[in-house]
């Protein structure tokens, strides 16, 4: 089963994100609600993929992004960027990090689900 690990301070997002991604029946969905708490779980058990905030608390979306990058296995998790404004200046620096595919907030079950194509994790 595909790991996933969805990183946002919002536990509103996480948890509509984590029910969506459950209905699917082929990922066991994993939680952090900022960037240090997303590198400590990577460094236990590295995921498949990841969808993380830009912007959060005590480690950002962007430096974790870099950080996850620098690690062991770090180049493997495909990343989904979830931005709340299409900001191409952002986007290009999550891109530069390391990001592979980028999702507006809010999203839908439709989104989430084409997202997941996108990044290959679709059966």
């Amino acid at each position: 089963m595909k790991q996933i690990l969805v990183v946002d301070d919002s536990p509103v997002i996480r948890k509509v994100t984590r029910r969506i991604l459950e209905a699917m029946h082929k990922f066991q969905i994993s939680e952090a609600e900022d960037g240090k708490q997303a590198l400590d779980a990577c460094a236990f058990l590295m995921p498949d993929a990841i969808f993380v905030d830009g912007h959060m608390p005590v480690l950002d979306g962007f430096e974790f992004v870099k950080q996850l990058r620098k690690m062991p296995g770090g180049t493997t998790p495909r990343i989904v960027f979830c931005m709340s404004e299409n900001d191409v200046a952002q986007t290009a620096r999550a891109r530069y990090y390391g990001a592979d595919e980028f999702m507006l907030k809010p999203f839908d079950r439709e989104v989430l689900e084409s997202k997941i194509a996108d990044i290959g994790l679709a059966a």
